[in-house]
């Protein structure tokens, strides 16, 4: 017989429940009693299971990257560009439709600023976001290929376009942007002032940038 206790616990509900805790209040801001409390196990049992605090938010960071955050990786095979960025968007918004209290991307606010002891952790996350503006990239280049984008498309702008306004949504959705109002876009032409995230905001993204990148290869 193998000696020690038995885990009296669910390790993936407790997991799922730290992610919970670190989406709601970043890296530095959630405690050990509140991750502690919030999983329903006390501090050894947590250094047993998961490790350290950052060993814990690195196995929260990949169930969030592998569940919540899905949605990107399944944006990102989406046959053509425009159906690419329609896909971001709304399955961001999507995920914080679906959750009991929006609180916007745990990659984007997580430890966006943080003390020295945190400076590991806002590194990976800077790399995170920049690996995600490195897979968007890569997908409209892709589509340039494809001969779905112009020849002459910048790439790289496009792409850190795109994360920009996805990261803007983010913070819109932890300051408390409601899901209708993360949904409303601007349009012009006499059409309504606001418009459904889904089509128009897709085109219209891709549109805009690539009409401004004409003009500069114009000139």
């Amino acid at each position: 017989m193998p000696s020690g206790r038995t885990r009296q616990f669910d390790v993936d509900e407790a997991l799922d429940r730290a992610l919970e805790v670190f989406w709601a209040r970043g890296y530095e801001g959630a405690t050990l009693p509140e991750l502690t409390r919030a999983m329903g196990i006390n501090r050894p049992s947590l250094y047993a299971a998961f490790g350290n605090k950052e060993q814990l938010f690195r196995k929260a960071l990949d169930r969030y990257q592998t569940g919540p955050m899905s949605f990107l990786t399944e944006a990102l095979r989406k046959p053509t560009a425009r159906a690419v960025v329609e896909a971001i968007f709304s399955g961001f918004i999507r995920m914080q439709r679906d959750r009991n209290q929006a609180r916007g991307c745990l990659i984007v606010s997580g430890a966006l600023a943080c003390g020295e002891e945190a400076e590991t952790v806002r590194r990976e996350l800077a790399q995170l976001r920049q690996g995600a503006v490195t897979a968007f990239r890569e997908r409209f280049e892709r589509a340039v290929q494809d001969g779905d984008l112009p020849e002459g498309t910048d790439c790289a702008t496009l792409a850190r376009y795109s994360a920009t306004v996805l990261n803007g949504l983010a913070v819109q959705a932890a300051s408390g942007a409601t899901g209708k109002e993360l949904r409303r876009w601007p349009c012009k032409h006499g059409r309504p002032a606001m418009a459904e995230v889904k089509s128009r905001m897709a085109f219209g993204l891709l549109y805009s940038f690539l009409k401004v990148s004409r003009c500069a290869l114009e000139r």
